[in-house]
Formats: structure tokens, C-alpha cells, sequence
């Protein structure tokens, strides 16, 4: 166990390899209560849309959507999620920073409802559905990205299909008092072990997902980040988000440097912070890497400069003061497994 964002949080329980191959093939449950789970108004849409890039206003309900929060310079300060629902929008934002992100959203004129009381489940991988399904009938008729409401035993739960392992799963906010039966109740459950945050980790990496506080700063813009999908295309149309002008047209003429994968030769991992060599020159950084047990071999992401950004390209980071050979390669690692449709997975 260790401290982070002020709670205490499980690193592992058997192993993280084991727990990750188990997640992949089976069910993981991890408690990310940590997170902060925030309400706003949804007359407050179009306010929140001033913010960061993403088409809040056209959401329908029970549709989620992934965006950042942007300061005005238009460096990430958190990336987050948000759902309508019938009476109001629901995020769910990073931990570490959930006070910052409060304090940026009231201070822009949100009322802001932080629900201390909320706890978050997180049950992902194949048999997240049949695990669920047998205690929360219905669940399985969600769509990847889509929410609805829910009852356990006379419990109100607030559901959505989707995750941070690259595999079909849900997010399960359920009333801090009946957390811990509700964790009970799904551990019971055959396909389903508790997963520490060391497999969290390596899930997240081998789906390609960036980690705010690593892969993600405020000295970082979306087209950097690789994730230029959350820019809406009505806003793109319209701006109208922090440092607009600037993120657009890094969008249509490209970023100096860009987030890569990178496959590793050798069994040596590259962690955060190694630098990243083109000959002599140092053209990158590593924000993130570790053995990836599901590809076998160790994987990293970095930020390099855009020439060396291409697929393919040949590369070495500097690790214990040697130089490994790596290969900057497509993300995710891993293919993903989301259920987009009935019976299709993505």
C-alpha cells in the first residue's frame, strides 16, 4: 500500500503481472475512488465549454465524452470525462489534481457539487460483463462510452462502459457506504480478482492511455498529446477553448514534438524522465515506460521532436548509461477491446 492523493492505495495483491494477464483475460476489479466525481449545472454547458475543447452543448444523455482541461495557454491541466445526464453533467477527474480543477471551474463561475460521498468501482476486462451482469441486470445492453442509472440491492448506482486497461469494462459509481459490499459482492464472482495499481499502470501503457502528471502537463497542448480527437469539430469550427488560435493551427501545420510509443529492444525497460537519442542528439524524453507483460517485451512513450516522430524510426534511449535500441512504433500495443456495438468489439 501506498499514499496517493491523500488516500491509501494497493500497488498489488499477488503480483502485477499475474494481476494484469488475469484483467486481460478475466476481470479486474480496482477501487479508484481516489478520482474526483464533480457535478455541474447543465445550464452551465456553454460556460464549461469555454474551458476546454470538447462539444459539451450537443451531448446527448448518457453519452460520455473525453476532454481536457485547458489553461491559456492551452496546456493540458487535466484530461477527464464527462457524462450528461437527465439533470446535470457529470466528470470524473484525475485525483491528484481534483482540488486544482475545482478551484479552475468555480473560479470560472461553475457551481461545482464535489460528491465526497461517491465511491468508484472499476471492473475491466472479457468477463466484466457476465461479472456484473449476475448482480446488475441490464448492464449489458451500454454501448462503449455510454451511462445509465442503476440499482444493486435498493443501492442508486450511476454506470458507465468504459475504462483505463484497453479491455470492454465499466465504472461503477456507487454510495461511499455501500462500497465496500458492493466490491464484496463482485469479488465473489469467479471471474473477478482485485487488481492493484502497478497492473493499472502497465494496462493503461499497453493501451496507449496517457497518465496526466506524465504523459500530460500544462506546458503540453492536445496536438503534442496525440489527442486531437477531443477536439470537437464543431469547436474546431467555431474555438471559442483556451489558446484556440494557437492549438488550430498546430493542428493543420503540426507540433514541434509529438507523444510516440516505443518498442524496446532487449528486456531492460526505459522508465520516465530516460532521454531519447537520434545519433547524438538528444531529440526526446520518456514520460512513461515498463515491461508490458501482455506483448512480452518492454514499451515506453515519449515525447520526440516531430522528425523523428515517424513510424518506424529508429531511436535510442539512454538507460543506466547505456544506450538501448528502440523503434518509435503505433499506439496502442496492444489492440483494444471495447464493445462499441452489439456483439463488436474495437
Amino acid at each position: 500500500m501506498v499514499a496517493f492523493a491523500g488516500y491509501a492505495m494497493p500497488i498489488q495483491f499477488e503480483g502485477i503481472i499475474a494481476e494484469h494477464l488475469w484483467t486481460r483475460a478475466h476481470a479486474g476489479l480496482f477501487d479508484v475512488s481516489h478520482m474526483g466525481q464533480l457535478l455541474l449545472p447543465l445550464a452551465a454547458a456553454a460556460a464549461f465549454e469555454t474551458l476546454l475543447p470538447g462539444d459539451i452543448k450537443g451531448l446527448g444523455q448518457g453519452v460520455l465524452r473525453y476532454s481536457l482541461l485547458l489553461n491559456d495557454a492551452g496546456g493540458i491541466m487535466d484530461d477527464l470525462m464527462v457524462t450528461r445526464r437527465a439533470e446535470d453533467l457529470y466528470l470524473v477527474v484525475n485525483g491528484a489534481v481534483k482540488d486544482g480543477d475545482i478551484g479552475h471551474l468555480r473560479a470560472a463561475g461553475l457551481a461545482v457539487d464535489y460528491r465526497e460521498d461517491w465511491a468508484l468501482l472499476a471492473l475491466q476486462g472479457p468477463e466484466a460483463v457476465t461479472a456484473l451482469g449476475r448482480l446488475v441486470p441490464g448492464v449489458a445492453e451500454l454501448r462503449f462510452m455510454r451511462a445509465a442509472a442503476f440499482t444493486w440491492q435498493g443501492v442508486a448506482l450511476w454506470v458507465s462502459r468504459s475504462g483505463y486497461t484497453g479491455e470492454d469494462g465499466y465504472e461503477i459509481s456507487v454510495p461511499a457506504t455501500a462500497a465496500e459490499a458492493l466490491a464484496e459482492a463482485l469479488l465473489a464472482q469467479p471471474e473477478v480478482k482485485p487488481i492493484g495499481l502497478g497492473a493499472r499502470d502497465s494496462l493503461r501503457l499497453e493501451a496507449g492511455l496517457p497518465l496526466y502528471g506524465h504523459d500530460l502537463d500544462p506546458t503540453t497542448t492536445p496536438v503534442e498529446a496525440g489527442l486531437a480527437f477531443a477536439i470537437s469539430k464543431r469547436r474546431k469550427l467555431e474555438g471559442g477553448f483556451p489558446a484556440a488560435a494557437a492549438i488550430l493551427a498546430q493542428l493543420h501545420e503540426g507540433a514541434a514534438r509529438r507523444r510516440v510509443g516505443l518498442a524496446v529492444d532487449g528486456k531492460l525497460p526505459a522508465r520516465e524522465g530516460a532521454p531519447v537519442f537520434a545519433g547524438d542528439t538528444q531529440v526526446g524524453v520518456v514520460t512513461s515506460g515498463g515491461f508490458a507483460p501482455s506483448v512480452n517485451a518492454p514499451i515506453a512513450m515519449a515525447y520526440v521532436a516531430a522528425a523523428q516522430a515517424g513510424d518506424g524510426t529508429a531511436l535510442e534511449i539512454e538507460v543506466r548509461g547505456r544506450r538501448l535500441a528502440a523503434t518509435v512504433v503505433p499506439m496502442p500495443f496492444k489492440p483494444k477491446n471495447y464493445v462499441r456495438a452489439e456483439g463488436a468489439t474495437a
